[in-house]
Order: structure tokens, then C-alpha cells, then sequence
């Protein structure tokens, strides 16, 4: 029952925070400091994609990449944001799955080991009630010879 609740939980939040990185890029847009940092991280970052892009392509890479306008710089800027942050938040959510997963695994782990504990522990003493028993056996046997060989030698003094 938790499980599929959980499950729901994190889609819920995965489709949540969707929106949250829309508003986060619109205001990414807007703050004239930040604009500038992101206009610089999304003109550096066009930088190293082309010259990876003529790398694979086998193109020249010595040539002289033109920047972007300020305008595609802050859409690709807010766009890489906000992509960012859905991945942050589904990322999120499968490290604390798997936290959980491993959790759960450790406990059943544990419920195993005292399980098996039990079980060895009962497995001792049936071993030693075993033996018990066969030393009643052995003293009853050793018991029924004796009054045996007695009433043999009765019965021998009686026959005389």
C-alpha cells in the first residue's frame, strides 16, 4: 500500500515542480545581475557545444564561434535552468527511492538474521534434549540388564 502511494507522491512532485521551473525561468529573466551571469554560462556554454559539434562532424574548430543574441542566450540560458531543475527534482526523488529500497532491505535483512538465530538457538537445544534423551535411553537399558542378570541368578538360586 505504501509503495504505490510513494510512487504517486513522486510523479505528483515531478509534475509540480514542471511549473515551479516555468515561474523560475521567467524570473531567471528579468533580474538584470542574473541575466548577465546567464547570458554568460549560456554563451559559454554554446561555445563548448558547437566546437563539440565540429569535433564530431570532423569540421574545423579553430574558427571563430559567433555569439548568440542577447535574447537566445537568456531563452537557452532559462531553458538549461530550467531543465536542471526538473532533473534535480526526479533525481532527487530516485536517490531518496533507492534510499528507502535500501532501508527496507536492511530491515528485512535484520527480521532474517534474528530469524535465523531463532532457529539455531532451537536447533541447540533440540541437540541437547537429543542427547538427554539418549543417556535416559542408555541408563534404562543399562538398568533393565542389571535387573535382568538379577532375576536370572534369583530365578537359577531358586531352580537349586
Amino acid at each position: 500500500m505504501v509503495l504505490p502511494l510513494l510512487k504517486l507522491g513522486t510523479l505528483a512532485l515531478k509534475t509540480i515542480s514542471k511549473p515551479v521551473a516555468a515561474k523560475l525561468k521567467q524570473q531567471a529573466g528579468v533580474h538584470p545581475k542574473f541575466r548577465q551571469f546567464i547570458v554568460n554560462i549560456a554563451q559559454a556554454n554554446h561555445r563548448i557545444t558547437t566546437t563539440m559539434q565540429r569535433r564530431i562532424y570532423g569540421h574545423a574548430t579553430n574558427v571563430e564561434i559567433r555569439p548568440l543574441n542577447e535574447e537566445k542566450a537568456v531563452q537557452a540560458a532559462v531553458d538549461l535552468i530550467g531543465e536542471l531543475f526538473v532533473f534535480s527534482v526526479a533525481g532527487a526523488a530516485v536517490i531518496f527511492e533507492v534510499q528507502r529500497s535500501a532501508r527496507s532491505e536492511a530491515r528485512k535483512e535484520e527480521i532474517r538474521k534474528r530469524e535465523l538465530e531463532v532457529m539455531r538457538q532451537r536447533d541447540e537445544n533440540l541437540s541437547r534434549e537429543v542427547e538427554l534423551l539418549k543417556q535416559k535411553i542408555e541408563e534404562l537399558e543399562q538398568l533393565a540388564k542389571r535387573t535382568r542378570d538379577q532375576w536370572y541368578f534369583y530365578l537359577k538360586k531358586c531352580s537349586e
